[in-house]
């Protein structure tokens, strides 16, 4: 149901953890946990300190783009420790054709974005009734 498509976000890590932040070219990539409930497909991703009103969540054809942003502090003080990473993050995930791309449910709290995606009814398992040869010829017949 899930497949990443950014091959270089070991690369991005390791610049995230020696520079701190993302990489001039690249924003930083936020972290995420996926998982299956039922028939609903939860995607979680922490973004503390970002407030509600700077994210964006788009989805085109089967690519769900989650973008955010976390602003500098300012001030007129002196920076003692700088770890936490500010400006833009993003995270960009195909999603199968068996998710039903327009019910997506996102939900914002404690620094945590989930979003909650259903499995199309056309993916969900469903029983076919067999019917035997003789029962439709004899429909056919008697309604003839």
């Amino acid at each position: 149901m899930l497949m990443r498509t950014d091959p270089f976000r070991e690369v991005d890590r390791l610049a995230q953890q020696l520079l701190g932040a993302g990489t001039t070219s690249r924003p930083a990539v936020m972290a995420m946990d996926a998982w299956r409930e039922g028939d609903t497909f939860v995607v979680e991703f922490d973004l503390p300190g970002v407030q509600k009103d700077t994210l964006d969540i788009d989805v085109e054809r089967n690519v769900l783009t989650v973008k955010a942003e976390r602003s500098p502090r300012n001030g007129d003080w002196e920076m003692l420790a700088a770890e936490r990473p500010t400006g833009l993050f993003s995270r960009q995930l195909v999603l199968g054709d068996n998710l039903d791309l327009e019910r997506i449910a996102a939900d914002y709290d404690a620094g945590v974005l989930r979003l909650r995606i259903p499995v199309a009814e056309q993916a969900k398992p469903r029983k076919i009734e067999v019917s035997s040869g003789s029962t439709s010829r004899e429909q056919t017949q008697i309604s003839s």
